[in-house]
């Protein structure tokens, strides 16, 4: 089941989006005159931006490779913000009971949705009255008025950034761990019999890897070190790269989307894997929320607009069919950076608003046809 994942042909698709994501940036780069969008400033606010679109898109990710639709995140999102920001404000909660208060609530609200869906009412419309009932509450409970965040502490899971030397000694352990990881794979492949690649593209994709990390942390340090949003989306996507291809439960979960049938009839409990999905959808939209409104330091009755949509869109740009059954998580990250990089790079050069829906709309089905169509020639 896990062979699509070795696949070559995907492969091929996720080098295509880096090289596409690179290909961006140089454009931008190439039409902002003044060199403020490859600034490190620039890239540190960047990657800042697409964190909260990041840690939906892991989340819808499960969801797609499932065959269901979460529209309920966006609204999710902003209504755990302001759960958030009014249990301290109004309530005078410490920051750490807040936000295990609203994990609470976004884990549950996602067993909610899970629930309606195992009854057989389709995702698409169990998410869309979830979409339009969290908005109404947050209205309801706020009175439709911001809220500010009071706890600097809290604040700053939004805004810190970490220490220059630990973000420095985690990239060298990172780079280290990901070349130990890979030349220990290429031996064992090559203990039990099976076709590795040859020994020069081997170190030729390591040198590349390394230096994309040693460059993202001089980049980050040469402003004021790396956002801690990111580390956050980056520990998220090791914990749930790790669920989705080395636990029975991610394997579960993509064979239910490959052929929910066969899935069925092996004994599989679809129903158990549907319903957790959606919890983890729900806990990281309030994630999601809670990262949102620290970053603004204040929680709004629109927050989250739209942002399902985006998940969306970073998945399937990333690489997840929406046919079921593939997907990767650090593709839908990537995929949360192509779109913040496309908003970023527009906003930069003083683009219309509807002009990046416009844009974002276009690349949107040409990655949808492209699915389909790599899918129809399978």
């Amino acid at each position: 089941m896990m062979e699509f994942i070795k696949n070559k042909k995907i492969d091929v698709r996720k080098y295509t989006m880096i090289i596409s994501l690179i290909g961006i940036w140089i454009l931008f780069s190439f039409l902002d005159k003044s060199g403020t969008f490859l600034s490190s400033r620039n890239l540190s606010n960047l990657f800042r931006q697409m964190a909260t679109t990041a840690i939906l898109a892991v989340g819808m990710l499960m969801i797609l490779v499932d065959k269901h639709i979460d529209l309920s995140m966006g609204s999710l999102v902003g209504l755990t913000g302001g759960i958030s920001a009014m249990l301290m404000y109004n309530f005078g909660m410490p920051w750490w009971a807040s936000i295990i208060i609203t994990l609470f609530v976004g884990a549950m609200l996602g067993a909610w949705t899970g629930n309606w869906v195992n009854k057989g009412v389709p995702a698409f419309i169990a998410s869309l009255g979830g979409l339009l009932a969290y908005r109404g509450i947050i209205l309801g409970i706020s009175g439709g008025i911001t809220v500010p965040v009071s706890d600097p502490i809290f604040r700053m899971i939004g805004t810190a950034y970490l220490p220059k030397l630990l973000g420095l000694i985690l990239g060298i352990f990172s780079a280290s761990y990901i070349v130990y990881t890979s030349l220990k794979k290429r031996n064992d492949r090559i203990t039990y019999g099976f076709k590795v690649k040859a020994m020069y593209k081997e170190i030729l994709i390591l040198i590349v890897y390394v230096a994309i990390i040693l460059a993202f942390v001089l980049t980050m340090n040469s402003y004021r070190g790396i956002p801690i949003p990111i580390v956050l989306v980056l520990s998220l996507g090791v914990i749930f790269k790790f669920i989705t291809e080395k636990t029975q439960f991610g394997r579960q979960v993509y064979a239910i989307g490959g052929n929910y049938e066969a899935a069925k009839l092996s004994g599989i409990n679809v129903k158990n894997r549907t319903l957790w999905i959606f919890i983890i959808s729900g806990l990281l939209s309030a994630m999601a929320g809670i990262l949102f409104t620290a970053r603004l330091g204040s929680a709004t009755p629109d927050a989250g607009n739209s942002f399902e949509l985006d998940a969306v869109a970073s998945c399937v740009i990333g690489g997840t069919s929406l046919l079921g059954g593939e997907g990767f998580v650090f593709g839908a990250i990537l995929g949360a950076l192509v779109m913040a990089s496309i908003d970023n790079g527009m906003s930069i050069m003083n683009t219309e608003s509807f002009w990046q829906y416009i844009v974002k709309g276009l690349i949107l089905v040409v990655a949808v046809y492209i699915d389909i169509s790599s899918k129809k020639k399978k």
